[in-house]
């Protein structure tokens, strides 16, 4: 078999994401089979839940401006490899134990210190603006990195909705609490609803992603389906999934990782190679796919938010 090196392979060379997950479910069932055969074992009881994919294609995508012309992560690990604590703190879980994690119906409370309170379907949320494909480089804070074709448009289309009042100087995030649907949230492993935040020029600025999809189709339950938002020059953690309330505050909120561990978590979150986490460096980043590491960059390499810190002690301000 020919192995190519991430560097080697040409987009169109990499395998689609139908013909990926179709092989794995008939190479799946092929074992399957064959260990029922030995065993006497009926087949049923050998199944393993399908990889879960993407429920809709998404039409009338424009390209972004704002997008990487990196190598793009394949569809496989991006949808394989999840960190999502509410459904499971190993990586390789959510894709399976979100499979039948329900989507619909699901609104978004928008409140606190806005002229308009609001309460919007998230279908109607999608239609908000036309979708943009944006693709951005995300930095995990464990040390590895993707390049991912995510689907939405920029956050302040939301929040212009609201009108937020000239107090609000912080957005909030809250995720679904539902230990029925969500086994990671029966654990005490976090405390839950998970809550992330941002400051108002953050959330307003244009690389803030209101997210509803991927790879040209509606968002896979593990990545963050419905509703999730993505700032690429943050740690991934700072990209809240599922989400069901945005409220407007004066003061600061308290995310849920800086609750946990402050001393390793802080509000901003932003990638800076100088700053290690207690644990380990982040200096360098494995890339999903890629055996070496390479070089984190400052913000993730999205140097147009330099300004919003301007001043700023960024070790200080973690």
């Amino acid at each position: 078999m020919l192995i190519k090196k991430a560097a080697d392979i040409a987009s169109s060379e990499i395998t689609s994401k139908s013909l990926y997950l179709n092989r794995r479910k008939f190479l799946a069932g092929s074992a399957a089979l064959g260990a029922a055969a030995l065993a006497g074992v009926g087949v049923h009881s050998l199944a393993s839940p399908p990889l879960v994919e993407a429920n809709a294609k998404i039409d009338g995508l424009q390209k972004s401006p704002f997008s990487t012309t990196e190598n793009v992560t394949p569809f496989k690990d991006v949808a394989s490899y999840n960190n999502y604590y509410e459904f499971s703190t190993d990586k390789y879980e959510p894709a399976s134990l979100a499979r039948n994690f329900k989507t619909r119906p699901w609104t978004v409370k928008i409140d606190g210190l806005v002229k308009k309170k609001l309460e919007l379907d998230v279908d109607s949320i999608m239609k908000m603006a036309a979708p943009e494909e944006r693709i951005y480089r995300h930095r995990c804070v464990e040390g590895w990195s993707i390049v991912v074709p995510w689907v939405g448009f920029s956050l302040s289309e939301l929040i212009k909705r609201a009108e937020p009042l000239g107090k609000a100087k912080f957005v909030e995030f809250t995720t679904l609490y539902d230990p029925g649907q969500m086994p990671g949230q029966r654990r005490d492993v976090l405390r839950w609803p998970y809550v992330e935040g941002l400051r108002m020029d953050e959330a307003m600025h244009p690389l803030a992603l209101l997210c509803f999809g991927m790879y040209g189709e509606v968002l896979p339950n593990q990545n963050g389906a419905p509703l999730r938002i993505v700032l690429p020059w943050k740690y991934g953690f700072k990209s809240a999934k599922a989400i069901v309330r945005v409220r407007f505050v004066e003061n600061q909120p308290v995310n849920t990782w800086q609750q946990s561990a402050p001393q390793e978590y802080g509000f901003y979150s932003n990638v800076n190679p100088n700053v290690d986490h207690p644990r380990w460096s982040q200096a360098r980043e494995r890339r999903l796919g890629e055996f070496g590491k390479r070089p984190t960059l400052m913000f993730n390499g999205y140097d147009q938010v330099a300004g919003l810190y301007s001043g700023m002690d960024l070790r200080k301000n973690y």
